[in-house]
């Protein structure tokens, strides 16, 4: 079971830090808005991507690196539509969080959003293809057990991030809690986007 929990291990360590994805996840969560959706999105694309790396997918990624850089360019693009989303939301919103009074987001606008999040972040193929699956090598003969401790990292992580989220609903009563959270999500997108240009 060494493997496993090595696999465990580099999971939560890859997921933890705060990213585009992991800041929709937090503010869906927040918002009480198609939470189960997003997290099984999120779950199910790393999931998919971890499989991928393990199974040699990676040496695609390498070979033609055309992949990650439309996923660059595309994907800073998006990142700063969305901060600039958050930055108007921040000056505009005057109201506290208030799950049931929020104008709920389509299910089909949500799992397109989320999708984005994944699919359109290079830093993700990076991770989960290309690390992931060279770390894997080390486990030749338990692969599928590294796999399966890497995956169910993503799944305990996104699914305790959405739905713990609730935990923070009375901070975000406030408005400028509310406020501050869309100029700091903003910040993380728009670093993220110039991080990916630049």
């Amino acid at each position: 079971m060494t493997a496993f929990f090595y696999g465990l291990g580099i999971g939560f360590s890859l997921i933890l830090a705060i990213g585009a994805q992991n800041a929709f996840v937090l503010k869906q969560g927040l918002k009480q808005q198609h939470v189960f959706w997003v997290c099984l999105i999120c779950a199910l694309s790393d999931s998919i991507l971890i499989y991928l790396g393990v199974t040699g997918f990676s040496k695609i990624v390498v070979d033609y690196p055309l992949i990650v850089t439309l996923a660059k360019y595309f994907g800073a693009a998006f990142l700063f539509l969305y901060g600039l989303r958050n930055f108007y939301s921040a000056i505009h919103n005057n109201a506290g969080l208030n799950p049931s009074e929020i104008e709920k987001d389509s299910l089909l606008k949500i799992i397109g959003m989320c999708l984005a999040f994944t699919w359109l972040n290079p830093h993700v193929y990076l991770d989960t293809v290309i690390l992931v699956g060279s770390i894997s090598v080390q486990f030749a003969d338990q692969i599928y057990l590294f796999a399966a401790g890497t995956i169910l990292a993503s799944w305990i992580f996104f699914f305790a991030l959405g739905y713990g989220a609730k935990v923070l609903l009375p901070l975000f009563k406030k408005a400028v809690s509310w406020k501050i959270l869309d100029v700091l999500v903003g910040i993380i997108m728009w670093a993220i986007a110039t991080k990916l240009l630049f």
